[in-house]
C-alpha cells in the first residue's frame, strides 16, 4: 500500500498563509472572519455597472503566464482619449491579487471620479515568485502598453479609448516600492509613443533593517502586525538580502532619483 507523503510546514504568516517543505503555499484566510469580504475575488463583467465595465485578459494572447484586469468608465462615445492608470497592488509581495474586493471597490471608484482607464496586473507572489519577479511583470505590463501605442498590439478598450500620452502609475503599499523600482528601471528608456506622466505611492513600504521611530510608535492592528510584515518582506525580497535592500530601502547611500521627467501627478485628476 503506497503511503501519501505528509507535508511538513516550513513557514506561516498568521492568518494570510502556510508555506509547506514540497513548495505549496496555502493562502485560505485563516484570520478573523470580518475581514475576509476584503479578499473575496469580483468576477470580470464586460457590461457597466456602476458606470463602470471590468474585462480580464492575457497579455500575451499564446500565453498564460500574465494577465491584467482592466476597467473602463461609462462615457460618452467621442473621441475625447481617456488616461491611463496602471495598477500595482500591494500585499508585502505575497498576498493579495487585482481582483480582490478591496482593490475592485477602490478602483471602479476611482475609475468613475477621474473618468480614466485603469490597468491592475495579476502579479505573482512570493515566496513562489521572489522579487524581481513582480517588478519584472509591471515592466512586461508597461511594455505592452506600448505595443498598444504604437499598435503592434490590440485591446479594443484601451486601443480605442486610452490616451498613451497620459499614462500614470500608481501602487499601494508594496506595490509603491514596485511603481518605485517600475520608474527607475524606464527612466532612461523610449517608451514612445507612450509617456509617463505621473506616479502616485500610496503608503509605500519603505522600511530599513532598524526600525524607525514612527515604525516603533504606531499602533499595531491584529490583521496585519510589523511581524507579519517582515516575515512577508523575508519571503519576497531576493534570496539572501535583509530590509536594507534597495527595494525597501531606497533612502540608503547612492540611490538615484526616480522621478526625472514626469509630469506633475496632479495631471491625472485635471487632463492638463
Amino acid at each position: 500500500m503506497n503511503m501519501v507523503p505528509q507535508r511538513t510546514i516550513v513557514d506561516q504568516v498568521s492568518g494570510w498563509f502556510t508555506v509547506y517543505d514540497d513548495g505549496f503555499v496555502d493562502r485560505t484566510w485563516t484570520g478573523p472572519p470580518e475581514f475576509k469580504f476584503m479578499s473575496d475575488p469580483v468576477p470580470p463583467h464586460n457590461s457597466f455597472i456602476h458606470g463602470v465595465a471590468t474585462h480580464d485578459l492575457f497579455i500575451h494572447p499564446d500565453s498564460d503566464d500574465l494577465r491584467v484586469r482592466v476597467y473602463l468608465p461609462e462615457v460618452p462615445d467621442d473621441p475625447i482619449k481617456l488616461p491611463i492608470i496602471l495598477h500595482l497592488h500591494g500585499g508585502g509581495f505575497c498576498i493579495s491579487q487585482a481582483d480582490w474586493f478591496m482593490y475592485y471597490n477602490t478602483y471602479t471608484r476611482l475609475t468613475c471620479e477621474t473618468g480614466a482607464i485603469v490597468v491592475s496586473t495579476y502579479l505573482h507572489l512570493a515566496p513562489e515568485h521572489r522579487l524581481p519577479a513582480a517588478i519584472d511583470e509591471a515592466y512586461s505590463t508597461l511594455l505592452w502598453l506600448q505595443d498598444l501605442a504604437n499598435k503592434k498590439a490590440h485591446q479594443p478598450w484601451l486601443s480605442c479609448k486610452g490616451d498613451f500620452n497620459r499614462v500614470f502609475l500608481i501602487g499601494d503599499s508594496t506595490g509603491g516600492n514596485i511603481v518605485h523600482q517600475l520608474a527607475k528601471r524606464v527612466a532612461g528608456e523610449n517608451l514612445h509613443p507612450l509617456r509617463l506622466a505621473g506616479a502616485i505611492l500610496i503608503h509605500p513600504g519603505f522600511l530599513r533593517s532598524v526600525k524607525s521611530k514612527s515604525e516603533l510608535e504606531k499602533p499595531e492592528s491584529p490583521f496585519f502586525t510589523r511581524d507579519m510584515l517582515y516575515k512577508f518582506l523575508q519571503l519576497g525580497l531576493p534570496e539572501g538580502t535583509t530590509r536594507d535592500h534597495p527595494i525597501t530601502c531606497p533612502m540608503g547611500e547612492g540611490r538615484g532619483a526616480a522621478w526625472v521627467g514626469f509630469a506633475a501627478v496632479s495631471d491625472v485628476f485635471g487632463g492638463g
